[in-house]
């Protein structure tokens, strides 16, 4: 049995940014946060000097980069975050 991808959430900050990327920046932010659903830690962790936040990952991909909260209990993802330099 396979575990089920974590559902991914957007804070209202992450959300407005999403909103103005072009379409193709947009369409790699899904495909990397895909790949974080299935695998939340396989991601950098956010701060490697804080022992209690390793679920603060931090998620490069060229010019992109989305920081997001793993949120156990819940099983989603919760992006704080993206920044892209296009």
């Amino acid at each position: 049995m396979t575990a089920q991808p974590y559902a991914v959430r957007f804070s209202p900050p992450a959300a407005k940014v999403l909103d103005t990327l072009p379409e193709h920046v947009e369409d790699t932010v899904w495909d990397v946060l895909d790949a974080a659903a299935g695998d939340p830690w396989g991601f950098h962790q956010w701060n490697t000097d804080d022992p209690e936040g390793e679920d603060v990952r931090y998620a490069c991909v060229g010019q992109l980069s989305l920081t997001y909260w793993v949120n156990r209990p819940l099983h989603r993802l919760t992006v704080l975050n993206i920044v892209w330099l296009g």
